[in-house]
């Protein structure tokens, strides 16, 4: 009976994952639908508008050459009107001419013939040829070739769909660079637009609650690196799709990376009363709970009543210990470390006077500092007349002669039972320790008289893993604090 309900249990698992995957599609092929009316009317109007671009250019290109034949007849008809005037006059001048030598014949006394004086007229000397032709054959058009070309116009050939090489994509640094190539080769493709949006499904991408895509375009190469990210997710969809000059393919079958990456925010439940926690940063406030503590002594210890700011949490906190309190200045991250690596960085306050940052079981008492038990690991910082750096675990503490960085890395290797602090700017190593860790691992922060700011949701760094590769060839010379006397 057991094993026939276990097996049935599965049969309703697998069914309503599938259920999930078709209510899933279903939203995809609806939405699909709905692209499809849209984007064929954007295409509708952008075909009538192109169209409307070539009348107007048809139009401007007709008005402009009509303008042309007409200054080109003006300019004839002025040049041939010249010449009419010139020919009138010179008509006029030869009849003149013409009839004074008329009478001239009439002259029958040789001296008073010889007084006669004959003037050439200028109607001799003038043109009697066209100065212009009146062909105007040379401003015809003719658009046999042109007219061929607009009946072959045709839809441009949409580019086809990229393809993701997922092998040469690559996470790291908190950066992602995808890569990927087209089918074929097609010397029109002007440029690639690339989408991406982060998901906590590894599936195909859903169209409910998830972010929009995040648009990067003109992209002229075949690859792209996305920086400067955090990861709060643990994929990526990315997709591309290939754009020639005026039309863009389809996108790319998407692909899902995942982001591996510690997210974490500050437990204010039950942190010290003087610190003000806001999510990812804790600052030391010397007024905070006066209202709460001032309780006399005697009173205190006979009701023996709980902060009244405690709340339950649950098994994946620190069970239901109450507040730090006393000179333990702490607050602990919400999220256990139970395997993997992790990294996250902090940032502190130039006027920060003492702070410390490692981790802890959730065990840590309620009295306790971090490094000063044996379930704490931590470096901390001294700034009041010198500035001092040490790491401490188990009440030990090693004095580290290195400058202080204003940002410091925490790498946290669980399995391989290892804890190192960097300068996040150079990423060089400042300490590491070495020990077993054997229960879950809670990020832990200490601070007084200044803030700290806690960057998580990082990729642990390149540099950082060759480090640590480095590091564990030399493992026979580590710096434990196992061997370190107080």
């Amino acid at each position: 009976m057991d094993e026939q309900r276990e097996t049935l249990q599965r049969i309703v698992s697998t069914l309503a994952n599938k259920n999930d995957e078709i209510h899933n599609f279903i939203d995809i092929l609806n939405h699909t639908i709905k692209n499809v009316q849209v984007n064929s009317s954007s295409a509708i109007s952008e075909l009538d508008e192109e169209f409307d671009r070539l009348y107007s250019v048809l139009y401007e290109m007709s008005g402009t050459m009509a303008n042309t034949i007409r200054q080109e007849a003006a300019h004839k008809i002025q040049a041939l009107q010249d010449q009419l005037s010139q020919c009138r006059n010179a008509l006029e001048s030869s009849e003149e001419l013409l009839e004074l030598a008329t009478q001239s014949l009439d002259i029958k006394d040789p001296v008073e013939f010889l007084k006669v004086e004959i003037t050439v007229a200028s109607a001799f000397r003038i043109s009697l040829k066209p100065k212009v032709s009146d062909s105007m054959t040379h401003l015809m058009v003719d658009f046999s070739m042109e007219r061929h070309m607009l009946k072959a116009i045709k839809f441009l050939p949409v580019p086809r769909a990229p393809e993701i090489d997922m092998e040469a994509c690559v996470v790291a640094d908190n950066c992602i660079t995808v890569s990927w190539r087209m089918p074929e080769e097609d010397c029109r493709i002007d440029h690639f637009v690339l989408e991406y949006r982060k998901t906590n499904f590894d599936g195909l991408p859903r169209v409910k609650d998830e972010q929009h895509w995040e648009v990067i375009d003109n992209i002229k190469a075949t690859e792209y690196t996305i920086s400067g990210l955090k990861f709060d997710k643990k994929y990526v969809n990315v997709r591309v799709k290939a754009c020639n000059k005026a039309v863009a393919g389809e996108y790319s079958d998407p692909a899902t990376l995942e982001t591996k990456a510690f997210v974490f925010s500050l437990d204010s439940t039950s942190s010290h009363l003087n610190l003000k926690v806001e999510d990812t940063y804790v600052e030391w406030d010397p007024t905070g709970g006066k209202g709460q503590l001032k309780i006399k002594g005697k009173e205190n210890k006979s009701s023996g009543a709980l902060s009244p700011k405690r709340t339950s949490v649950g098994p994946s906190s620190r069970g239901s210990r109450d507040r730090f309190v006393g000179e333990s200045y702490t607050v602990l991250g919400d999220t256990a470390i139970e395997s993997g690596q992790h990294y996250w960085e902090v940032k502190a306050q130039k006027d920060c006077k003492s702070y410390s940052m490692g981790v802890s079981y959730r065990n840590l008492g309620k009295f306790d500092q971090l490094g000063k038990t044996s379930s704490s690991w931590c470096i901390h910082i001294n700034n009041w007349l010198q500035t001092t750096l040490s790491a401490k675990h188990s009440n030990k503490t090693k004095t580290l002669d290195i400058p202080v960085p204003d940002r410091v890395g925490v790498y946290c290797d669980f399995d391989g039972g290892q804890l190192s602090f960097y300068n996040a700017n150079s990423k060089e190593l400042l300490y590491t320790f070495r020990t077993k860790f054997t229960q879950p691992l809670l990020p832990g922060f200490m601070t007084w008289c200044g803030g700290l700011t806690v960057s998580t949701g990082l990729q642990v760094p390149s540099a950082v893993s060759m480090v640590q590769k480095s590091e564990n060839r030399l493992s026979g010379s580590t710096n434990s604090l196992n061997n370190i006397a107080c």
